[in-house]
């Protein structure tokens, strides 16, 4: 492949800006109107809490050490009733 310093290039230039309000309208009408985020996040925390709840010695050391690490967020005592 050869390379000439008087070589021209082109420039491509794409706006996205319509397929984007599509793309977001589509998600929109893919939620439906009964779409709640609040609901949708308590739900979230819930799944969270739940699943490092329980967990053994082992289990909670590596949990601690991604806590330490800043890989996960510290979440309540480790026990999904609290």
């Amino acid at each position: 492949m050869s390379h000439h310093s008087n070589s021209a290039h082109a420039v491509f230039e794409f706006d996205l800006t319509t397929d984007e309000t599509r793309r977001r309208a589509a998600v929109m009408a893919a939620l439906g109107a009964n779409w709640d985020p609040p609901a949708v996040m308590r739900g979230e925390e819930a799944a969270y809490d739940l699943l490092y709840s329980g967990l053994d010695e082992r289990q909670q050391e590596a949990y601690d050490m991604l806590v330490a690490a800043g890989v996960l967020p510290r979440r309540g005592q480790g026990h999904a009733a609290d």
